[in-house]
């Protein structure tokens, strides 16, 4: 939850200059949303029948205006990831990939996005984007090829170019206006602020994309079975996420998966039997040993059952049974059943002006006359309301901690009356200390297997739960799989 006093991916609604408004639909709650190695020819005009000095390179207006979209991008998907080792992987990987592409006379950009999401994407210019998020997730180099590939292939059929590859929309801030809180119209005009997300391509350029990319995969010396092992490998690990069906993530920009792990497998098979080409696994464990994992601290992180965040000097108890998603405009959260859903984020209020104001100003929906309620919370003023939807049932809270002012809104489904869960998490809103909101941030170690039993590896992962089940995806194993012990594993550490 980042940026806010100033920027899932995507704008901050409040640095924007606007506060989410809404109700009746937070059923769809259950959302979350290194260097760049540029290539650069140096142009020089060269001299005719006259000799003249020679002038600095022009550019067009469309190549200024790709450089500007390339900020833009970057600085919503978090900047770019510094990983130098990660870096080099992705140049050589590509580097080998365009050798053996359809078109060698290409050329790409990669650039590494500091976000945890998973997502790679590319611009009609050559511009491949990757995030840290999905290295993290991949299990060997060939994995990482694989999406490259994919990328690379949308470039040279010119699909970014027929469908362009970004959309001006704040992803999470419209999902969060438009979708959770039910408020369309402000969320299509935070569409048109600064911010990207990718744009979805047809069914069709998909799978032509994975055809040609497995081909390229398995031309330039890869494992061609790799694309599938990747795409289960992201459906798994969106399974454990809060409110996977709508992550904003490659199943959200990339869809179709289950047709795609089929369809790229079908095509690895009409190359050849598994096992050939190279995964180059010891290659890309040395390079992601040690990056980054998971929420960059500045934007808050879970840290046990707690989440922290130091910009802004609060931190609250993750109410029991819900898991949450930590976004840069708001920290989302549901339970495992969907049944019930939170939000908290911090919210506008004009000096001077009363708490439960503040409440009526960011709800499109009535309120419930009984169920306002002004008081303290830890020390700091706070007010409560209640709103009645058709499938829903809102508690929610301002409440005001120094000059700032806080909503915390939780949801259940149907008529049940989520307050007593809701007080206990209000309760636990506080101020924290700088000295006490220094967080480490989360990185990946290899380490090496002392035994067959996965479980001995999950017991070290600094994950608030499901830690096996997180091991097993991060490495790409199934529940039930023996680790080989001398082997190289990925775990989750501090």
């Amino acid at each position: 939850m980042g940026g806010i006093t100033g920027h899932i991916i995507g704008a901050c609604v409040h640095g924007a200059g606007r506060r989410p408004r809404g109700a009746a639909a937070l059923g769809g709650l259950a959302l979350l949303l290194g260097a760049c190695v540029a290539d650069q020819t140096e142009a020089t005009v060269r001299p005719a029948v006259v000799r003249v000095p020679a002038e600095a390179p022009r550019t067009t207006g469309r190549e200024r205006a790709a450089d500007a979209d390339h900020l833009k991008l970057v600085a919503s998907f978090g900047g770019e990831a510094r990983a130098p080792n990660v870096m080099r992987l992705l140049t050589e990987v590509t580097d080998r990939l365009v050798r053996a592409s359809d078109r060698p006379d290409q050329s790409y950009t990669v650039t590494l996005l500091d976000s945890p999401v998973v997502n790679a994407f590319a611009l009609p210019n050559g511009r491949l984007y990757v995030t840290r998020g999905l290295v993290a997730l991949a299990s060997d180099t060939s994995e990482v090829a694989a999406v490259l590939a994919h990328e690379m292939a949308h470039v040279t059929l010119n699909h970014a170019t027929a469908r362009s590859e970004l959309e001006l929309r704040s992803a999470l801030v419209s999902r969060v206006v438009a979708d959770v809180l039910n408020d369309p119209d402000t969320g299509a005009q935070l569409q048109h602020q600064s911010r990207f997300a990718l744009a979805r391509f047809s069914r069709e350029q998909e799978l032509e994309a994975d055809a040609t990319g497995v081909r390229t995969l398995a031309k330039a010396g890869y494992d061609p079975f790799a694309a599938g092992r990747f795409l289960t490998a992201l459906s798994r690990s969106t399974g454990l996420k809060a409110g996977s069906a709508n992550a904003p993530d490659m199943l959200a920009t990339h869809p179709g998966t289950a047709e795609r792990i089929t369809q790229v497998t079908r095509a690895a098979r009409r190359i050849g039997a598994p096992g050939i080409g190279t995964d180059d696994r010891a290659t890309y464990l040395a390079a992601v040993d040690g990056l980054a994992y998971g929420d960059n601290p500045r934007d808050g992180a879970v840290r046990g059952h707690r989440f922290i965040h130091p910009g802004l000097g609060i931190a609250f108890e993750v109410p029991e049974g819900f898991t949450l998603e930590n976004t840069r405009s708001a920290v989302l959260g549901t339970t495992q059943d969907g049944s019930r859903r939170l939000l908290f984020d911090q919210i506008e209020a004009k000096e001077g002006q009363p708490l439960d104001a503040v409440l009526k100003a960011s709800w499109n929906d009535a309120f419930d006359p009984a169920g306002f309620e002004t008081r303290e919370v830890g020390g700091h003023p706070a007010a409560f309301a209640l709103s009645r939807g058709k499938e829903w049932t809102f508690r929610l809270a301002a409440i005001r901690i120094g000059d700032s002012t806080y909503r915390m809104i939780m949801a259940a489904k149907g008529t049940a009356d989520p307050d007593p869960a809701f007080r206990r998490w209000t309760s636990t809103l506080v101020a924290v200390s700088p000295d006490e909101a220094v967080l480490r941030p989360l990185r990946l170690q290899v380490v090496q297997a002392m035994s067959a039993n996965a479980e001995d590896l999950a017991r070290r992962m600094a994950v608030p739960d499901r830690a096996l089940d997180r091991f097993l995806v991060l490495n790409g194993l199934e529940r039930g799989a023996a680790l080989v012990p001398g082997r190289g594993y990925k775990i989750i550490v501090e």
